[in-house]
This record gives C-alpha cells, structure tokens and sequence, in this order.
C-alpha cells in the first residue's frame, strides 16, 4: 500500500513538473500619444455611438428643479448657502430616516461653488454644488463629544448649521443652543453628518469610535428633493443669515 502510494505520488509529480517550468516572456509593448484639441478630426462613428448617451445626460443635467430667489452666498462664519443645504440635510435626514434628528451641520470645504446665482437652478447646478458621493449618515453624540465637534468647526472658522446656534471665541464653540437649550454634555444627540466627516474626515477623528446610521442617502440627493420638495409647495430657494454662528464679543 506504501510503495503504490509513493508511486502515484511519483507519476503526479512528472505530470505537474513541465507545467511548473513555464517563463514568463515580456512582448515589446508600442504606443503613440494623442494630444486632444480643436484641430484633432473627429471620429464620425465615435460620435455617432455616443450622441444618444451624451442626449441623455445633458437633458437630465439640465432639468430645472426650482427657482432661487436671490443669490446664496458661501461665507463664513455664516452664509445664505450654507444655511439652505444644512436646512436641506436636516430636514431630509428626519424624512428619510423617520427619527428625531436635532442638528445638521456642513464641511465648509465640502462646498464647491461660492455662490449659487438667483434663478433657475438645475441638477447639474447641484452637482457642481457637491460634487461627491457622500452619504448623508446620523451619529448619535453625547454633549462631551458634540463639544469637541463644534470646537473643531469653531477652530476652522464656522461650519454651516441647522437646528443648532453657537459663538465661536478663542477657537472654541461657546453658548452652544441645541433647540434653543444650552448644550448638556450628557444628552444624547442625533446628528445628520458627511460620511467623509464621520469617517475622520478633515481631522473628526473624534466621531471615528461613533457609530454611524445609514440607508445609503446621497447628500446630493438630499439637496436635489429638498428644492423640488419647495417647487411642488410653491416655494422658492431662500436663505438668509440668522446668527447660528457668529463671534462672540
């Protein structure tokens, strides 16, 4: 029994040995750069194959979803436009979620245009507005860890914010208003955040441990029904300062 098995074992090996000896042979790869400009002829058959997709997508991009009523402006401490989209992530974030949310806040730097014009604004004018793919997500914070969150927004010059008021001194968020009650630091809150924040974002290394809540909800798409939300009520895109953050004197 021994002397069989040594033998198959031995047939295997010749049988295997010749596949193991295969080398790898390199093939001299060519290329030719292409440099794109006006000048460069066009491919007819190229472009006849694309024309439906870019239809496409131009006609979705350039869909009017509401009206602005006057220009939004990103400004810090506190802007129009900051004010709207966490306006817009607050109260999305409560309807997609079905639970108390008591504040909402913006990476300021996560805001891609300076302005959004008065008019009509389209949902190509919302992706340049944010761009990424992040996700609006719910963190519930104790006051000890908000605190620290507030302080990071305080130190980088003020974040926009809804559902919430506060001052920033020395670096730091004072006269913290949550609901218009003084910020507890062992209440629990529900906070509408960023992923990319949530996740340790521009140095929220704090809200790392936290767990996050999430239904897959783009914050881009939160903006995009918010303004159609207005346009079926009637309303138009408007925001004004209100003094959520402001310096303390």
């Amino acid at each position: 029994m021994y002397i069989q098995a040594r033998f198959f074992l031995y047939l295997f090996l010749l049988a295997i040995v010749p596949a193991c000896r295969t080398v790898y042979r390199s093939h001299t790869v060519q290329f030719k750069d292409y440099r794109i400009t006006p000048s460069l002829e066009t491919d007819s058959a190229v472009r006849v194959f694309l024309q439906p997709y870019g239809d496409s997508v131009n006609k979705s991009m350039n869909r009017v979803l509401g009206y602005a009523a006057q220009s939004l402006e990103k400004t810090q401490p506190e802007g129009s436009l900051g004010n709207f989209m966490a306006d817009a992530f607050l109260y999305m974030a409560r309807e997609k979620y079905q639970t108390q949310v008591d504040l909402a806040f913006v990476n300021f730097g996560g805001i891609r245009l300076t302005q959004l014009p008065a008019g009509p604004v389209t949902r190509g004018k919302v992706f340049e507005l944010m761009p990424f793919d992040n996700v609006l997500i719910l963190q519930k914070l104790k006051g000890t860890v908000l605190q620290q969150v507030l302080d990071l927004t305080a130190a980088r010059g003020g974040w926009p914010v809804a559902g919430i008021t506060m001052q920033i001194k020395a670096g730091k968020a004072v006269n913290v208003k949550i609901g218009g009650r003084m910020l507890d630091p062992e209440t629990e809150y529900t906070i509408a955040n960023s992923d990319f924040i949530a996740n340790g974002g521009d140095n929220a290394d704090m809200l790392r441990p936290v767990p996050q809540i999430s239904n897959g909800y783009l914050m881009r798409d939160a903006i995009i029904d918010y303004i159609l939300l207005l346009e079926k009520q009637g309303k138009k895109i408007t925001a004004q300062k209100e003094n959520r953050v402001s310096h303390a004197e």
